[in-house]
């Protein structure tokens, strides 16, 4: 329906003669549409009001080639049902006397159905216009928001970055460090999304998560480490908010097993899933690394409090699963559990 009340048949015309010359052909085409299709209805009914389908000829001309092919339509359908199907047949005259004003009460009526739909199609014309601006809108505040949430954070980093520099004392500085690389994990994970999704609040979470699994694994794997991705392959696509969280978790599970699973140049794999759809979905993270003698604050601290704010955010459920040669994270909606 979106499309039809869209449809325009002089819109992809930039000259006016040419759009005014397929508004008068449209609309002549729809006379000869109801003309066929009188002539049809003709050998069933043919007692049939002469101006019947005069109507809905002129608003279907009118609503898709403005007021000027619903003139056209009309012209050409009221003057042929007057002259073919109105008594005399093939002839201007009346046969009794009501005909004359029988003639002119269809053309008021057919002529306050064509003002009608033109009113229609410029309000409809109109709504549509102001919602395209709006959208241009939105998305130019958009794209100024997620500009200075990108500079926000390279900005909290660089602060970051200083006081790391003059901080002498060494837990102090590795806690900025740990500071730091969050942020940039955020940083990235937002780029990520403003890249990936398209028009409107909903993001395809396939495209996403790839994208942000590949950024964290070009910036923070070494070769030794081989890193999967199984995504499904069913579409699914989720709100603005529910992919960040989603993406946050996933870039935060990455970074803490790049620093703290393989140690020493140990060889190993990640594997990360997602499936589902946009009500009953999952995603587990899983590696097989030095597991329970992780030395990251993954599972308490810092670590468990982001991991548990994203959950929130994305209004699901997560589990750790951590075990000598491996460990499994799991974020699920509520709804899986």
């Amino acid at each position: 329906m979106h499309r039809v009340a869209n449809f325009d048949v002089a819109k992809q015309f930039k000259s006016e003669r040419i759009g005014l010359f397929v508004k008068i052909l449209f609309g002549l085409g729809c006379a000869l549409a109801m003309v066929g299709l009188r002539v049809v209805v003709d050998v069933w009914v043919p007692t049939a009001g002469p101006f019947a389908m005069v109507y809905p000829t002129v608003l279907i001309a009118t609503l898709f080639a403005h007021w000027q092919g619903g003139v056209t339509a009309f012209l050409a359908s009221f003057l042929w049902a007057w002259y073919f199907v109105l008594a005399p047949v093939r002839a201007w005259g009346f046969e009794v006397a009501t005909a004359p004003s029988r003639v002119i009460v269809n053309a008021v009526a057919v002529i306050i159905v064509l003002v009608l739909a033109e009113a229609f199609r410029r309000a409809v014309a109109s709504a549509l216009q102001e919602r395209d601006h709006e959208i241009e809108r939105r998305v130019m505040l958009q794209q100024e928001l997620e500009h200075r949430t990108k500079n926000n954070f390279a900005l909290a980093a660089s602060l970051l970055e200083m006081q790391k520099r003059r901080e002498q004392m060494p837990e102090v500085a590795a806690a900025l460090e740990q500071a730091i690389a969050r942020i940039h994990s955020f940083s990235s994970a937002y780029a990520n999304l403003a890249m990936t999704q398209g028009e409107g609040a909903m993001v395809t979470m396939q495209d996403y998560l790839v994208d942000v699994v590949d950024r964290v694994t070009r910036g923070a794997f070494l070769e030794n480490v081989k890193v999967e991705v199984d995504v499904g392959k069913e579409r699914v696509t989720m709100p603005r908010e529910t992919a960040v969280a989603i993406g946050l978790f996933t870039n935060e599970a990455l970074t803490n097993c790049a620093k703290y699973a393989f140690p020493d140049g140990r060889e190993g794999q990640v594997s990360v899933r997602f499936d589902g759809n946009d009500g009953d979905w999952r995603l587990e993270i899983e590696d097989n690394g030095v597991g329970t003698s992780q030395a990251d604050d993954s599972s308490s601290g810092i670590g468990e409090r982001l991991f548990a704010a994203f959950a929130q955010q994305a209004q699901a459920e997560y589990q750790i699963d951590a075990r000598p040669g491996g460990r499994s994270l799991r974020l699920a909606s509520q709804s899986v559990n």
